[in-house]
């Protein structure tokens, strides 16, 4: 027909897609470049004081791991309790203990390149006869952005008060403007219905329609608290240290650890790589070391043992919701034959 769209080929859509992965390789390769020579250099400042302390895994005080990890697994409570909340306001009806278990197991998915995982196993986990996959998968797109956006928006509110000059609060602002806005409902429903949806044949409009300020704004509240607990975790961490108590962390940099894991993960989740690998520990190092009370030598080893002690948490966390869903659900099941 004169005048009509030429439709695309097979061949046009295999152009476009090796086009949008070449600029995203070339994306990921200049951010790891980018972060490897800041973390490089990083290293090289403390290297004198790394000799001069002598600095041994065994001098770690590791007792207060237990402490870090048991803040980091409770940060994890509000954000799943939000998920839970999105989830109920479309109009599905998961208890509380799937949503837990499903999102606790669905961290472990972040680990995985392309970031699909996560979506992939917290979806999967969830679904039921009361829960639709796509209402799951749209719940989780939902959560993730407004995570993000308080995350950049606690930052950014923090850093203006304690590094009002630095470059990293000029990332964090950034990030919030740019995850903030989807967060928005209005805007939100608007973004959701732009996708079209409808054609995955399931009522968006409806699905759409729970998703109000009023709906969400007290789950927000709750994912703010997650940011402090993080901060507390970092806390506990940077008191592992061998050091002297005066050089330890006192509660009064808690804002300052706040804003250094929100903007850390935040910038991780936007670099598209694998859990945020090398951009959080850069993140950690960068803050850490430009303040006096910390310097070089902290601030290197406390973002390796801050990696290592979120990753652990989220194993046993894992480890622990798994078994506890599917034995569960077994259970529900053997009751309704």
């Amino acid at each position: 027909m004169p005048g009509s769209a030429p439709r695309p080929t097979a061949e046009s859509d295999n152009s476009v897609r090796r086009r949008k992965w070449t600029w995203k390789t070339a994306a990921r390769v200049v951010v790891i470049g980018l972060v490897v020579w800041g973390i490089w250099h990083t290293i090289h400042d403390a290297r004198a004081k790394f000799d001069s302390h002598e600095f041994r895994l065994r001098d770690i005080r590791w007792l207060w791991i237990p402490l870090a990890m048991t803040a980091y697994a409770a940060a994890m409570l509000p954000m799943a309790a939000f998920w839970h909340r999105v989830l109920r306001r479309m109009g599905q009806r998961p208890r509380w203990w799937e949503s837990l278990s499903a999102y606790c197991v669905g961290q472990l998915g972040k680990y995985v390149p392309g970031k699909a995982m996560v979506v992939i196993l917290r979806s999967t986990l969830v679904r039921s006869e009361r829960v639709d996959g796509v209402a799951a998968v749209i719940s989780i797109f939902v959560e993730t952005l407004t995570m993000m956006a308080l995350g950049a928006l606690t930052a950014a509110a923090i850093l203006v008060f304690v590094a009002p000059n630095g470059w990293l609060l000029l990332l964090s602002a950034g990030l919030m403007l740019a995850s903030g806005l989807p967060v928005l409902p209005p805007v939100m429903r608007r973004v959701l219905w732009i996708l079209r949806l409808r054609k995955l044949g399931v009522p968006v409009h409806d699905l759409l329609r729970g998703l109000t300020m009023r709906g969400l704004a007290p789950g927000w509240l709750g994912v703010l608290g997650s940011w402090w607990l993080m901060g507390l975790s970092l806390w506990a961490v940077i008191q592992a240290m061998p050091q002297s108590p005066s050089a330890a962390a006192s509660l009064f940099d808690w804002p300052l650890l706040t804003a250094c894991t929100a903007l850390a993960l935040v910038a991780g989740f936007v670099s598209l790589l694998p859990g945020g690998v090398l951009v959080r520990e850069y993140v950690v190092m960068a803050l850490l070391a430009s303040q006096p009370q910390y310097g070089p030598l902290i601030a290197i080893v406390s973002a390796v043992l801050l990696r290592l002690t979120w990753m652990a948490t989220e194993i046993v966390a894992a480890a622990i919701g798994y078994p506890l869903l599917k034995r569960r659900r077994s259970s529900r099941q053997e009751v309704d034959r």
